[in-house]
C-alpha cells in the first residue's frame, strides 16, 4: 500500500528526521509543519494528542527518552510530558 502521506516527508518515511523543533503544547493550535513523523518525549508523563488522520490518542505513562512513532498534528495541554519535541 502506498503511504498516504509520502509529500509530508523528504525522502522514505523509515529514513532518519530531518527536522526537530520543540513543541509547545495546545488545544488549538497545530505543531509546526504538521503531521510530523515521530515525537521525543524528554520528560515522561502522559502525552495526548491528535493523529494525522484527526483520531485523538493518549499515550500513558511514556518513560523519559521515550521516541513515540506517530504522525501527530497536535499535542494538547493535558499532557503531562515535558520537553517534546516534534521531529520530520
Amino acid at each position: 500500500m502506498a503511504d498516504p502521506l509520502h509529500h509530508a516527508f523528504r525522502g522514505n518515511p523509515q529514513d532518519p528526521a530531518y527536522e526537530a523543533i520543540a513543541i509547545t503544547p495546545s488545544d488549538s493550535d497545530e505543531i509546526a509543519y504538521a503531521p510530523c513523523r515521530a515525537i521525543f518525549v524528554g520528560t515522561g508523563g502522559n502525552v495526548v494528542l491528535m493523529t494525522a488522520n484527526d483520531s485523538l490518542a493518549t499515550f500513558n505513562n511514556v518513560q523519559d527518552g521515550t521516541l513515540l512513532p506517530v504522525r501527530a498534528k497536535r499535542v494538547y495541554t493535558s499532557s503531562t510530558a515535558l520537553n517534546m519535541v516534534a521531529l520530520y
